[in-house]
Formats: structure tokens, C-alpha cells, sequence
């Protein structure tokens, strides 16, 4: 069975904004976009790796639908990634 992750290199990018717990826009695939603070990363039932946002309610985003991670929070690390 192929998991579907991924690259590291860009995990590791979601992994900063959870420790940060930097405030994000996200643009997934489907062209939707949210915004909500970074809170962690957990795996699904399945095995689908999902990130926590907290926008007054907290909501679970696939991260193979992700096209854009965008940081709003000042002087982050980064500021951009595209998926």
C-alpha cells in the first residue's frame, strides 16, 4: 500500500508554523481558502496526515490538498510555500 505524503522538505515547513502556532493562509487545490492559526499536525484513521487550524473552531486540513501555504504572522521565518 503507497501512502500519498508529502515531500519532507515541505513538511518541515508545516512543522515550523505549528511550533510558531503562525497565523496562515492556506490555498488548497480546489482553489478554497482558510485562514486560521497553526496547531498542530495529526494522522488520520487512514493514515492521512492532517493539519490542525484554529479559526474560532478547529478544522482539520489534508495536507496533499494543499497548493499554498501563505504566513501572515510578522517576522516569521518564511513567508510563502507552494505545495
Amino acid at each position: 500500500m503507497e501512502k500519498n505524503v508529502i515531500a519532507c522538505e515541505l513538511h518541515d515547513y508545516v512543522e515550523v508554523a505549528c511550533m510558531y502556532n503562525y497565523q496562515l493562509k492556506l490555498i488548497l487545490k480546489d482553489g478554497q481558502v482558510m485562514e486560521g492559526k497553526a496547531v498542530d499536525i495529526v494522522q488520520s484513521d487512514d493514515h492521512r496526515e492532517l493539519l490542525i487550524i484554529d479559526n474560532g473552531a478547529q478544522e482539520q486540513v489534508d495536507l496533499m490538498t494543499l497548493s499554498k501555504m501563505q504566513v501572515l504572522t510578522p517576522n516569521a521565518n518564511f513567508k510563502e510555500v507552494i505545495f
